[in-house]
């Protein structure tokens, strides 16, 4: 049995041996109960085996507000990834229920014998949904597609003992070594060829692409997959680079701020438009502004990572990580109703952050929740009262972003987003990796720190 299955209960109790008492038992039973019953009840059950599609392989990707099949079934390694890794992650933690290691294997043959470049090398990022490689300028292959690849068959190796899918991983990380890696500026390049070389930014891109830049999404995506590839797989090589990117993410990509730039040229010069015009800065949104959501995922991704290669959180990735944190729940917290916006922008000189996108997205619920829990057993008397804003966000999402009705999470939060209640509750960009990653970690750090 591989080194992961144990991890997140060693990692629960290293938390609480920073000084969070141990609860009477039982007190906190009903939070277990309701995360178990959302994680499997409202959304395991209503995906699967719904999602899964038996005729052409892999996932299906548009699912409608009411679980129907959708219109759009194009096919993106980043969605049938996320799915794979979702049913083999069901797999392990609900061993009786043998249908989501069927599921998952039907995702990991679907990776395998479609996804996978078998001339080239490498994932393609999107197919037709009976597998046709679908072209797509500068998106042939990102590093970040790659990325979850490693990350879904990691969790399926784990979870199976399949040695087909850990070489199907080690052979990723290899083809992503040998194309994407910067062995001189570090870090990976996002956007590959078909046939791995790397797209490098020229004057002739249009300003609002991010094609050729490196970026943070990616390095953080990375770091979550050579993390959980490291877990089952203690390779020397593959701890530099682990290393590397945690340094790099912690060190480069974050400011002293606690929020990270977004997009960077090859030297890791970070990509900004804060002394131009309002109308040029809203225009490059995509590429500038301070991500809420990703500063409190990357917080939880780096102590992660720095666990899995030193046996608990650093003290200067901890510090860091808190930092991130607190400037989300400063700057992009709503006081009233509880949840995180979704962006904020730092003008010109100015000291403080303007908000200026106050949508709710699902998956940024999804990672604080799984971030605020972590941090309250880190710092249990910390002023910034992580679990009160947890109890808060909990009670956001059940009245904003869990549907009552059909199951499943919206989109974006109802209370900004009223018309998400009829939006697709699946499409390619939106699965079931983020509010059920969050689910699980928060029930099994509840169970650990009750024992």
């Amino acid at each position: 049995m591989s080194r992961n299955y144990f991890i997140p209960v060693f990692f629960f109790l290293t938390l609480l041996a920073r000084g969070q008492n141990t609860p009477t038992p039982g007190t906190e039973t009903a939070l277990i109960a309701a995360l178990e019953t959302a994680a499997t009840q409202e959304l395991l059950e209503k995906w699967y085996p719904l999602a899964v599609d038996f005729k052409d392989g892999g996932y299906f990707s548009d699912i409608t507000y009411d679980f129907k099949i959708g219109e759009h079934q194009d096919k993106m390694i980043v969605t049938q990834a996320r799915h794979l890794w979702t049913t083999a992650m069901a797999a392990r933690e609900y061993p009786e229920n043998t249908a989501y290691k069927e599921y998952a294997a039907h995702g990991f043959a679907f990776l395998k014998d479609v996804l996978w470049d078998k001339q080239l090398g490498g994932f393609h990022t999107l197919v037709t949904k009976k597998g046709k490689p679908i072209p797509r300028e500068g998106e042939a292959k990102t590093a970040y597609g790659n990325a979850f690849a490693i990350y879904a068959l990691s969790a399926y190796f784990d979870a199976t003992g399949d040695n087909e899918a850990l070489d199907l991983a080690r052979k990723t990380f290899y083809w992503l070594e040998t194309n994407s890696h910067d062995p001189l500026q570090k870090g990976y390049y996002q956007s590959l060829e078909p046939e791995g070389t790397p797209i490098l930014r020229t004057e002739a891109f249009p300003t609002t692409s991010d094609i050729g830049y490196k970026d943070q999404n990616s390095s953080i995506h990375l770091l979550e997959a050579f993390t959980s590839l490291y877990n089952v797989w203690p390779n020397d090589l593959l701890a530099q680079r682990l290393n590397e990117l945690l340094e790099l993410i912690r060190d480069t990509i974050t400011t002293e701020k606690g929020y990270m730039h977004l997009y960077f040229d090859k030297d890791w010069k970070p990509v900004s438009y804060r002394y131009n015009t309002p109308e040029v800065i809203a225009e490059h949104y995509y590429l500038d502004h301070v991500s809420f959501g990703h500063d409190v995922e990357t917080a939880y991704l780096m102590l992660e990572a720095s666990h899995a290669l030193g046996g608990t959180a650093d003290e200067q990735t901890l510090a860091r990580g808190k930092v991130m944190v607190d400037h989300a729940l400063r700057t992009g917290w709503d006081n009233e109703k509880g949840g995180f916006y979704d962006g904020g922008y730092y003008f010109g000189e100015a000291d403080t952050l303007t908000l200026v996108n106050t949508d709710k997205n699902w998956w940024t619920q999804a990672e604080g929740l799984n971030t605020l829990l972590m941090l309250s057993y880190y710092f249990p008397d910390d002023p910034m009262d992580y679990r009160g804003h947890f109890n808060k966000l909990w009670s956001y999402i059940h009245t904003y972003l869990m549907d009552p009705d059909h199951g499943g999470w919206y989109e974006w939060g109802t209370d900004q987003r009223p018309d998400s209640k009829e939006g697709l509750k699946g499409h390619i960009w939106k699965a079931t990796y983020h509010d059920y990653r969050a689910l699980l970690n928060c029930k099994k750090r509840l169970e650990a720190r009750g024992k």
